[in-house]
């Protein structure tokens, strides 16, 4: 690692496709680190951030960089983390310590368990306890094995069955099973559910936003094995390294910040002096400012400027313009926010 510069790993796929990934280009460029070459698959640059060094990558494999210290920070998935996270448990013997340390409230999907539909009445469980008996080697497939691996091993320690089933093998879809007992995962680069409703394995885990593509192929979702969204990931031991620290803090600080502000615009708006007690009473009880509005008071009128949110569905914004109003606010302006830092206790970190 560079001990001048934060090293970044940027996602390659939907994440730096502008009109993808929720956008990740305009939110690093709300947060002051707007980026050069990321949107054309790289090489990434920060032009006005000559401390930040953009590491053009797969996220799939930023857990694995993340842990050897070949990059400091990344943005990916959480359940890619998690995936290299469980991959060096059980393929190497080795923990590896990796902390989010922001979220940043976009790509939610959920890990789920797919198998042709049951017979009514029988819970997963029963039928699962059922082919762990018929079945000393059942098959999986999923594009993230270890993931899925984990979930068996703690499904099979329930059942009472890790005696006889705890084995296991990760290979490529329909090479010869390298063990006699427990369990073969399939790894596959998509389309589990065309897998599973043919035959070919026992069950599968599926990665899903909304599951329709899973009822769409008449599968049934028998249990949600892990939730996920995009974040911020770091090594700890970043913090051994105080100059790497401070970058990543700063770069984690606006970040926030950006996000914050996503659903928030400001308020300005000018009142007579004499109705600023009743304003200030609707802003109150309506929690309409942080830790006080912002005021300038003049001669005759006071200048207002307060903090919207535009996912308020008990006060919006029409309503809030259209109440202030009444009480006599008058050139009530809205203005978008690209950034708002409530105060350096946003990061923990």
């Amino acid at each position: 690692m560079s001990d001048q510069k934060l090293v970044i790993g940027m996602p390659a796929g939907s994440l730096a496709d502008p009109n993808r990934g929720g956008n990740l280009i305009d939110l690093l460029k709300h947060a002051g680190f707007p980026t050069k070459g990321y949107e054309k698959g790289g090489p990434t640059s920060f032009p006005a951030n000559q401390v930040l060094l953009g590491w053009d990558g797969r996220p799939q494999e930023f857990g694995a960089q993340l842990a050897i210290g070949e990059i400091d920070i990344a943005i990916a998935g959480d359940d890619w983390i998690q995936e290299r996270i469980l991959e060096y448990k059980y393929e190497y013997d080795q923990e590896i310590k990796l902390e989010k340390v922001l979220s940043l409230n976009r790509g939610g999907v959920r890990l789920v368990i797919i198998n042709n539909p049951l017979e009514d009445d029988t819970s997963f469980d029963e039928w699962l306890r059922e082919m762990l008996v018929q079945k000393p080697l059942l098959t999986m497939v999923s594009e993230m094995p270890y993931l899925a691996l984990d979930w068996f091993h703690k499904k099979i320690a329930d059942l009472g069955f890790q005696d006889s089933h705890s084995g296991f093998s990760v290979q490529k879809f329909k090479t010869p099973p390298k063990i006699d007992s427990g369990l073969v995962i399939y790894e596959t680069w998509g389309k589990t559910e065309a897998k599973v409703l043919q035959g070919s394995v026992d069950f599968g885990l599926e990665i899903t936003q909304t599951g329709s593509a899973i009822r769409n192929y008449g599968l049934q979702i028998s249990e949600e094995v892990y939730k996920s969204e995009t974040g911020i990931w770091a090594n700890p031991k970043i913090k051994e390294t105080p100059e790497k620290l401070e970058l990543a803090r700063m770069f984690l600080l606006n970040l926030q910040g950006s996000i914050f502000a996503e659903d928030k615009l400001l308020l300005s708006f000018n009142a007579r002096n004499e109705s600023v007690d009743t304003i200030v009473a609707y802003l109150s009880e309506n929690a309409l400012f942080g830790d006080e509005p912002t005021m300038s008071k003049g001669t005759s009128y006071t200048e207002f400027s307060v903090q919207v949110s535009t996912q308020n569905k008990n006060m919006g914004l029409a309503q809030v313009r259209y109440e202030l109003a009444k009480m006599g606010a008058s050139h009530i302006e809205t203005i978008p926010l690209d950034s708002c830092i409530t105060g350096l206790d946003a990061i923990d970190f």
